[in-house]
């Protein structure tokens, strides 16, 4: 069986170089796509400028000024940024049909058949940046791999506006040298946990057998051994399955009490509904869940077992979540877990087990 070609496309800082396209003299200054600072927004995105002065995503917009004074924070425009995807898609296209996108700035290309460039996934991938710059005005980076896991970590190696590839003869070398914070799925509490234990790159989960990984990480211990070998199995998914759908709303003054919670989640749950009816009929609902964080930034998520998406539900849950903490609310976020249809029909007994998995976890 021949080697598959994969090539994971990740546009640079997407949203902030669609600002700088838009407007060149934002290019040599650091700027960030986010929300305002005096009203508790979040950094989206940020360029490479901006960076430097160690802001990133998920960063309140305030902490990010503070670091930067001169940070130019830019309102979202999402209709925008779909814009470019779509044409960002489409360029994809021009190559393979296998196309699993990941956002709208990210997407798995399959190239194992193609025959543009005689079949090279380096020069495929060299055509589609140059193609997407021209055509975008942005810059992208990609990663060349036999699988997805090591295409992901190949195109961040030489970003921005790079690309690496990592042959299937240069795998093993490669991967044993990995740094075991690279692998997807190790958090910072795994990394810790994997520190303590001496594990620091793949070589070293080599040297351990599944048996010690399962007793060390659970489940996870498998998918860790296939990783440190370079296996990556998983296919190129056309479809891409919906798991949630979800609100939020960051408050400009916290919520002091369960009640002044409990009176913002109907309009929360207007909102959802809005969402749930652009829902095709492929999927059903499996679970409510409430999203609170708390004025300490502290985040705590409850979950109930559910076919709908009741406000009565939702109030139980913000009841149970506020009591938790029981101190002022700065966010609230309430969303329905969703399984395909077909799952749901062909397996009952598996969609059964995971809501009660869901349901011992709250």
């Amino acid at each position: 069986m021949l080697p598959r070609k994969i090539i994971h496309c990740d546009c640079d800082c997407f949203y902030a170089s669609i600002e700088m396209r838009d407007n060149p003299d934002l290019a040599d200054k650091p700027i960030a796509v986010g929300g305002s600072p005096d009203h508790r927004g979040v950094v989206a995105t940020c360029n490479y400028q901006a960076r430097k002065f160690g802001i990133h995503s998920a960063m309140a917009s305030a902490t990010a000024r503070k670091r930067c004074p001169d940070l130019i924070i830019i309102r979202p425009d999402m209709e925008k940024y779909r814009e470019a995807s779509q044409l960002i898609h489409t360029v994809f296209k021009n190559y393979t049909d296998l196309i699993e996108p990941l956002s709208l700035d990210e997407a798995y290309l399959d190239v194992s058949l193609s025959n543009q460039y005689h079949g090279s996934a380096t020069r495929i991938a060299q055509a589609i940046r140059q193609e997407v710059h021209s055509t975008v005005g942005i810059t992208i980076s990609a990663g060349i791999a036999p699988n997805k896991f090591l295409a992901k970590i190949a195109s961040d190696w030489n970003k921005p506006n790079g690309q690496f590839v990592i042959t299937p003869e240069q795998v093993e070398d490669f991967v044993a040298k990995l740094p075991v914070k690279k692998l997807h799925g190790v958090g910072k509490v795994t990394a810790s946990k994997m520190k303590r234990l001496g594990i620091e790159n793949c070589n070293d989960l080599r040297l351990l057998s599944i048996e010690k990984l399962r007793g060390y990480f659970g489940s996870f211990g498998d998918r860790l051994h296939d990783l440190s070998m370079g296996v990556d199995n998983r296919s190129i998914q056309t479809e891409r399955v919906r798991k949630s759908i979800s609100v939020e709303n960051t408050y400009a003054t916290d919520l002091l009490s369960l009640d002044s919670c409990l009176s913002e989640l109907p309009e929360l749950s207007v909102k959802l509904a809005s969402r749930i009816e652009n829902l095709n009929d492929d999927y059903q609902i499996h679970n409510q869940f409430i999203k609170i964080k708390f004025h300490d930034f502290v985040i705590t998520t409850v979950e109930m077992a559910s076919t709908t998406a009741k406000l009565d539900n939702f109030n139980k849950l913000c009841e149970q979540g506020f009591a938790r903490g029981d101190r002022p609310v700065r966010l609230l976020g309430m969303g329905v877990k969703l399984i395909p249809k077909s799952v749901a029909e062909i397996e009952p007994d598996s969609v059964d087990q995971l809501n009660l998995a869901l349901e011992s976890e709250i």
